[in-house]
């Protein structure tokens, strides 16, 4: 039988505090690309379940439309990846989280589209109600952490396009593709067991290269 997903509250927080303490992050140099950070929001949904936060992209955005994606966005010139994440996280969902939200980050992930994404775990204890920004966010979703332990999750293929594997989650009734994906499997394997995975070889979709 499949093992439940966590529950929410002080006891994953403990649990999710120590092991990225103990993750040594690997941080690139940016060369030329653009900062970026996206928020692992770390919340709980109406069952007490332990989940985290999905957006998909409004249909009318000019790059990406449509797609899975984790809250976050450009880091501006002089902001932090902290600064960033809190603001896009307001902005695209109506979360507003303090400084002391923020439990750890994960490897920087390079993307094809020449950005450099800053991963960051926060913590939301009350998160209330969710707004979707409709300039930006289509919709919000609460993921248990439990879905990301299911069978046959990830999902890697072979691509003629790229020697190494590209990685999809099947989650929501969809597909979830780098960098989303990656980064949320990395969440996985270092939040949830432990484990020193590394994600920055695992591809993107083709079309995802621009």
């Amino acid at each position: 039988m499949r093992k439940a997903g966590p529950a929410f509250g002080d006891a994953l927080r403990t649990s999710v505090e120590q092991r990225l303490r103990a993750f040594e992050r690997q941080a690139l140099p940016i060369d030329g690309r653009r900062p970026a950070a996206v928020a692992i929001v770390l919340l709980p949904d109406a069952r007490g379940r332990a989940c985290f936060l999905l957006t998909r992209r409004a249909p009318t955005l000019r790059a990406h439309a449509g797609q899975w994606a984790l809250p976050g966005g450009r880091i501006e010139v002089g902001e932090t990846p902290e600064a960033a994440v809190r603001r896009e996280l307001h902005e695209e969902t109506g979360l507003a989280l303090g400084a002391g939200s923020v439990l750890g980050l994960l490897d920087d992930y390079p993307t094809r589209s020449g950005f450099v994404i800053t991963p960051l775990i926060m913590w939301s204890e009350d998160p209330g109600e969710l707004i979707p920004n409709p300039d930006e966010v289509a919709a919000i979703y609460r993921v248990p952490l439990g879905d990301l332990n299911k069978p046959g999750v990830p999902r890697l293929i072979r691509v003629p396009e790229s020697e190494h594997p590209m990685i999809q989650l099947p989650l929501l009734g969809s597909l979830i593709h780098a960098p989303t994906a990656a980064i949320v499997y990395q969440m996985r394997e270092v939040v949830l067991h432990g484990r020193d995975t590394r994600v920055t070889h695992l591809e993107q979709p083709t079309w995802a290269w621009r």
